[in-house]
């Protein structure tokens, strides 16, 4: 089961849960649906017999923007994904605009690789550690356009939840 929130324009906002293929739960209410892909970014759609065509029109996948046509109406429609909702269940969803001054631990695990150094410039998105955590590989992003201030943990070094991992100028 995976879940996903959805925000439309127009301030509509949805949480879908995929419970099997063609049975979703939206905002708790289950949903019935059949969808056949007619080509790359190309859909048709029948619910509660009713025909509607769906296209991706615009995919912007860093930022999860997209522009969905559904018939003939357009919708801009911003996604987050269950990493991203686990990151705003943890606090850490707003960090760019918090005025970032530390990168810490967003759970237990173990530094697997480093890919910063000190007093390195870096962009937005850009990785900054490899943390194995629940036997996973996570790889752990910069918030905002930062400069590498101090680097407080070793490769091969186990981390507790919160404990700072990176430092940053300020």
């Amino acid at each position: 089961m995976s879940e996903l929130k959805i925000a439309i324009e127009n301030g509509k906002s949805y949480t879908i849960e995929n419970l099997s293929e063609g049975k979703s739960l939206v905002n708790s209410e289950e949903l019935n649906w059949d969808t056949l892909k007619v080509k790359d970014g190309k859909f048709h759609i029948l619910k509660n017999n009713q025909s509607y065509n769906a296209e991706v029109i615009a995919a912007d996948y860093t930022s999860k923007e997209f522009t969905i046509k559904v018939n003939t109406q357009e919708y801009n429609v911003q996604v987050e994904d269950r990493f991203d909702l686990l990151l705003k269940e943890l606090g850490m969803d707003d960090l760019a605009s918090a005025g970032v001054t530390e990168l810490k631990a967003p759970m237990p695990g173990l530094v697997l690789k480093i890919e910063v150094e000190v007093g390195q410039e870096i962009k937005k998105d850009d990785p900054l550690v490899v943390l194995e955590a629940m036997k996973m590989e996570n790889v752990l992003k910069s918030p905002a356009d930062l400069v590498v201030k101090n680097i407080a943990v070793d490769q091969g070094q186990a981390v507790e939840k919160n404990q700072i991992i990176i430092e940053f100028e300020s």
